[in-house]
């Protein structure tokens, strides 16, 4: 097991943050980071496999345990933040272990891919609970608590940071389950954030690229696979700890005038995805008819050019240095 990255430079030290789904992948290394920067940190993972079946014990534990064998403070939890109860135990977990709680990172999900015409509606609808409900009742709970301490005069900083995707933001076919939810986020996110501004709390998104169990099982095989392997050089952009570094500095002060708004990270880019966005404009006097809409339908599309990063395959394309 590695350690976590940097050393102990007091970023966040004295805070205390929730990670959920923190036990393998993108969640363990935000844990690692976060814990290496001061915070102490609630390790959260039901354990289960990448469709969300099964639990396990081992992955929080472990994750936890890397952190208290590197010199921080951590506590594993297992609860499946998909229910009232399961959430709330874990807010209550930190609070009651460390005191407090600063961050909140939801970032457990799994994936149950299908074509619409043919997805079982109980796979559809799990995934689309275990993010959105797995976003929200975490969040509950925990602006529970800071609208409780605000009333005490604490409106010190806190952050929320959600967990999107592009293939939410720009659509992937066999996911429409997946990605109603990704999208689902973002908005939640907006919503969110102007619910609890008066807090002292930030709301952010985050759309990550990397090598995950979710992102292999949904490239492998296919023509895109080799994009997500392992590098064979020295900087490996797929690398989920790449994800974590720019978590971390939305938990930070540095990042508390930042709010409701959407990134994607990949590598060692970071792109701020500006939406919603209106682009291009049609105006008359009076209604329009059919035929004024089909003879002037191009100027809704004036914009689109070598300044949109969409690809082929819905993705973004981030642009070359």
């Amino acid at each position: 097991m590695g350690k976590p990255q940097g050393k102990l430079d007091g970023r966040l030290d004295g805070k205390v943050a929730v990670v959920t789904g923190a036990g393998r992948g993108i969640g363990r290394g935000e844990a690692l980071a976060l814990a290496a920067e001061g915070a102490k940190v609630v390790v959260n993972d039901l354990g289960g496999t990448w469709n969300g079946g099964g639990t396990d014990d081992r992955p929080a534990s472990e994750v936890a345990a890397e952190i208290v064998a590197a010199g921080g403070e951590a506590l594993a939890n297992f609860d499946d933040i998909t229910t009232v109860e399961g959430a709330g135990r874990l807010i209550d977990q930190a609070i009651d272990g460390f005191g407090r709680l600063d961050v909140l990172v939801n970032n457990a999900g799994i994936l149950r891919d299908g074509m619409v015409f043919s997805i079982d509606p109980a796979d559809w609808s799990s995934v689309v609970t275990m993010h959105l409900m797995g976003h929200f009742l975490p969040t509950q709970a925990a602006s529970q608590h800071w609208r409780q301490r605000s009333k005490g005069g604490d409106v010190s900083h806190r952050a929320i940071i959600n967990t999107t995707s592009e293939s939410g933001l720009f659509g992937n076919a066999a996911q429409s389950n997946y990605d109603a939810a990704k999208m689902g986020i973002v908005s939640f996110t907006i919503a969110v954030s102007r619910e609890l501004a008066k807090y002292g709390v930030t709301v952010n998104a985050v759309a990550p690229r990397a090598r995950t169990r979710l992102t292999m099982s949904t490239f492998e095989g296919g023509d895109r696979e080799q994009e997500f392997a392992a590098a064979d050089q020295p900087f490996d952009a797929m690398d989920p700890d790449n994800i974590a570094p720019f978590v971390t500095f939305l938990a930070t002060p540095a990042a508390s005038d930042i709010t409701a708004q959407t990134f994607i990270v990949c590598g060692g880019a970071v792109a701020h995805v500006k939406m919603p966005q209106i682009s291009d404009v049609l105006f008359k006097e009076g209604r329009w008819s059919v035929d004024e809409l089909i003879e002037r339908r191009e100027e809704l599309f004036k914009e689109l050019g070598p300044s949109v990063y969409e690809g082929p395959r819905g993705y973004a394309r981030l642009p070359k240095q």
